[in-house]
């Protein structure tokens, strides 16, 4: 088949989910193109599967939009003058339809670009988040784009953001779409309610590559146990709170370290945090790392913790790919039950879930693992065995391909 992707940013490191969706495909034997809006920035790091699968040849971006308003449109007449012989009618159609204007014509201007260089038909349309699947609508609805059309809901597309510019943002795409694919049970009962038609979604977890996570019996060790937590320094991920709960707790088990793998906006707030509570020894902020990186600190930690919570702004999780890792290398897991976590994580089975926002409910359950460390192996194979039937991506893009297979033959 071949198969179009829909990114906002590409290649971006926070989100090996789709990187490892694209590298399945091309790994069954299917073709691939990638349309970015815009680049990865300049000085983050990219995971070596970019490489080893040829994607910066197989990425195409949008023309680059100035920062002044008059630059935009004078550049944007450039495009429209450049390009015009390639989509005639597609846009002429951009410029005067009807159906365009609840998106910017403007941006889709830039947006429509890469695909002019492509032959701008796939068998599938495959966009992730939901402000991409409606510019896609809007481009295949002019013309300018053929295929099947997929959207993938993942979290902040589905909260913050129609809190920003309203619930009735996705209308259209609801009805256009051929396919509507949220990450949760907990997003597709969201996409219902916005009036989506239960017949055209269908729920498609992110997954990992397990054969990447060796499993380990998690042992105590009386010198050191290792917490670790991977995410964004955002609100969101509610690191602040997994600080509050590791320094309540730093005396009476005096072997705890708390690991925090990440970089993000509150870095520098959470760095201050951690010396006002005086445990600059027992808590580290390690930055971003690779993921190679990643999976050698998560085989020397014992427990997992991702503290998330629902921003002040409404912004919220899907099912962080995190926690996938570290169940999948055999850790018990401490976690919150926010958004789609406790349809991952199973509350005594294979990790405790406690309130949002609550430092203590989060220091009480990390007490109870360090005191009773021969729980650990119990979780950690309930872990792995969840992440192995539910969230591995051989299996995922197995049923992938088998939904586009279904969708093509309707």
């Amino acid at each position: 088949m071949k198969i179009a992707f829909v990114v906002q940013e590409f290649p971006a490191l926070s989100e090996t989910f789709i990187l490892n969706q694209i590298s399945g495909l091309i790994e069954l034997g299917h073709e691939v193109d990638i349309y970015a809006v815009q680049p990865r920035s300049q000085d983050s790091k990219v995971h070596p599967d970019v490489e080893k699968y040829g994607l910066r040849s197989r990425t195409f971006y949008a023309a680059k939009m100035p920062g002044n308003r008059w630059q935009q449109w004078l550049k944007g007449l450039g495009l429209i003058a450049t390009n015009f012989h390639k989509a005639p009618q597609a846009i002429a159609r951009l410029l005067y339809s009807e159906s365009v204007r609840k998106v910017s014509r403007l941006t889709l201007i830039y947006e429509l670009t890469p695909w002019l260089k492509r032959s701008r038909s796939y068998d599938i349309i495959h966009c992730h988040f939901g402000m991409n699947g409606v510019k896609a609508s809007v481009l295949k609805e002019i013309g300018a784009i053929q295929g099947r059309l997929i959207t993938v809901f993942h979290g902040f597309d589905i909260t913050l953001y129609l809190q920003q510019v309203g619930d009735r943002v996705y209308d259209r795409l609801l009805s256009t779409a051929d396919l509507l694919m949220p990450i949760s049970k907990l997003w597709q009962q969201k996409l219902i309610d916005l009036g989506g038609d239960e017949k055209k979604i269908v729920v498609h977890h992110m997954g990992i590559d397990c054969h990447q996570f060796t499993f380990k019996i998690r042992q105590y060790s009386d010198r050191v146990v290792r917490v670790i937590t991977i995410a964004r320094l955002v609100e969101k991920k509610g690191v602040e709170y997994g600080i509050r709960a590791v320094a309540k707790l730093a005396k009476d088990f005096p072997q705890i370290e708390y690991q925090i793998v990440g970089d993000g906006c509150l870095k520098d707030e959470l760095q201050i945090l951690i010396q006002e509570l005086k445990v600059t020894d027992k808590v580290k902020l390690l930055g971003w790392k690779q993921q190679q990186e990643i999976t050698e600190l998560l085989a020397q930690a014992h427990i997992y913790m991702a503290p998330s919570v629902t921003s002040r702004n409404g912004d919220r999780e899907g099912i962080p790919v995190s926690l996938m890792e570290a169940m999948a290398c055999g850790m018990p897991i401490l976690s919150t039950m926010h958004s789609g976590i406790p349809e991952l994580v199973e509350h005594g089975r294979s990790g405790f879930l406690v309130p949002e926002r609550d430092a203590d409910a989060l220091a009480e359950k990390l007490s109870y693992l360090l005191e009773n460390p021969e729980i650990w192996q119990e979780m950690g194979v309930a872990g792995r065995a969840c992440v192995e039937q539910y969230y591995n991506i051989h299996r995922l893009n197995g049923q992938l391909v088998d939904v586009y297979q279904k969708l093509l033959g309707a």
